[in-house]
């Protein structure tokens, strides 16, 4: 097999693409405009119609779409479809009050296999692989975009999904396990664990993996590729895109191809809002060419990149975006869930007896990393008795989980403790990196 899965668009000429893109922008344009209202109403504010847009470079134009705008549209005001056309239902992790809600239409479906069969081979999957994915089969998308993509390459799919670390390891001793999928952290943890069980990676049949969800780097590439023997390669999405499947590297690792023929992707200042050269780090921002359910115009995605149009040695020619590492916001990702610091201070503000003072400690341990939150009580409270309070550290630690979708451990502190600041508040520690 080919280790490009589409030549025909994935080495195009950069002449043919931006033709083919602005054909397909033109219909998404024009898609949007007549079946979702929020946009509608927001272009006609700017008087402002598809037909106003004569080239890629006008797109700028159009008004920027944000996060915000999906909770505010809660949960199906910006589908372009009407539900009975919409054939999947996914939403983004963290934020669970009012998360990011996607549709799929069975053409999104295609696509989304599609883009991810790309990811797939790239990274190294071939048609005789095993592949078992450690991404949570969810609501979050990160696992059946995958699941879809390697089946359509021809790969035998084990959907382990996450947790029982063991067992993770009997799968991939027994079933012969080639490839696997999940965030990078988790699979540190499986080499951690693989040791002290009496597991030796080396003995396995593992040779690829595709890790993602959360920010990593190539020094811990380089730790998890001499753990396993196996080549580790990045693979990048967002659930208001599409998903996995947004962008990959191949074997060359020399930053992250995006799929540009169904994907328009600019790189602004995240203060200005306007375009950075080629190059220079700011925010990806997406715009979707194909999608038919919820199609994105201008998606201000938070992470920060620079974009490189340089061919690649490994034969395509599509754009390349380097590892991201920050976002513009506060959100930060623990085990592939998206959690902000807004969610646990909704969460806190609303229990009984908890003062307005909390502190995020993130830590790891072995190579997982951990989340504690650090919450202020009434005095009066550490009177109570220790089975009291152990109750109450349960429930919080409960609420928490139902609200991020993991659960942190909570340590309940006396007033005072948490340090004051007279400006912005840090309400986040960030020792991982310690």
């Amino acid at each position: 097999m080919n280790e490009i899965w589409n030549p025909e668009y994935e080495t195009m000429s950069r002449d043919e693409l931006r033709e083919l893109q602005f054909k397909r922008l033109q219909m998404t344009l024009r898609w949007v405009y007549e079946n979702v209202p929020f946009h509608r109403e927001r272009w006609a504010n700017l008087k402002l119609k598809p037909g106003d847009i004569r080239s890629l470079d006008d797109l700028h134009k159009v008004p920027f779409t944000v996060k915000a705008d999906f909770k505010a549209a809660y949960p199906y005001g910006l589908f372009a479809l009407p539900l009975e056309k919409v054939v999947r239902v996914h939403a983004s992790s963290g934020m669970m009050s009012n998360p990011t809600v996607m549709g799929y239409s069975r053409g999104d479906l295609s696509t989304w296999s599609e883009l991810c069969a790309r990811v797939a081979v790239a990274g190294g999957a071939r048609y005789h692989d095993v592949a078992q994915i450690a991404f949570e089969y969810g609501l979050t998308t990160g696992a059946f975009g995958m699941h879809a993509g390697l089946e359509r390459v021809g790969v035998t799919v084990i959907p382990a999904s996450t947790g029982n670390t063991i067992r993770q390891l009997q799968i991939m001793r027994d079933f012969e396990t080639t490839v696997l999928v999940g965030t990078p952290s988790y699979v540190m943890h499986l080499t951690d664990v693989a040791l002290e069980s009496g597991y030796d990676f080396k003995d396995l049949k593992l040779r690829v993996g595709l890790l993602g969800s959360e920010p990593w780097t190539n020094q811990l590439r380089t730790r998890l590729e001499e753990r396993t023997g196996m080549s580790a390669c990045d693979i990048y999405g967002l659930s208001e895109v599409i998903g996995p499947g947004v962008s990959f590297e191949c074997w060359n690792k020399d930053g992250l191809h995006i799929n540009e023929d169904h994907l328009l992707v600019e790189v602004i200042d995240p203060e200005t809002g306007e375009p950075v050269p080629e190059g220079k780090e700011g925010e990806l921002v997406f715009t979707s060419l194909t999608k038919e359910a919820v199609p994105v115009i201008r998606y201000r995605s938070g992470d920060l990149a620079g974009v490189s149009y340089r061919p690649c040695v490994c034969g395509r020619t599509l754009a390349r975006h380097s590892k991201v590492y920050a976002r513009t916001d506060d959100m930060f990702v623990i085990r592939g869930v998206n959690v902000y610091p807004a969610s646990i201070e909704a969460v806190l503000l609303d229990i009984e007896k908890a003062e307005p003072h909390y502190q995020v400690i993130l830590y790891r341990e072995g190579s997982l990393d951990q989340i504690e939150v650090q919450m202020e009580v009434a005095p009066s409270f550490f009177s109570d008795a220790v089975r009291k309070l152990q109750s109450f550290q349960q429930h919080v630690e409960e609420r928490l989980r139902q609200e991020l979708g993991i659960r942190p451990r909570v340590r309940l502190v006396e007033p005072k403790t948490i340090p004051r600041s007279s400006g912005v508040a840090r309400r986040v520690v960030d020792n991982r990196g310690v």
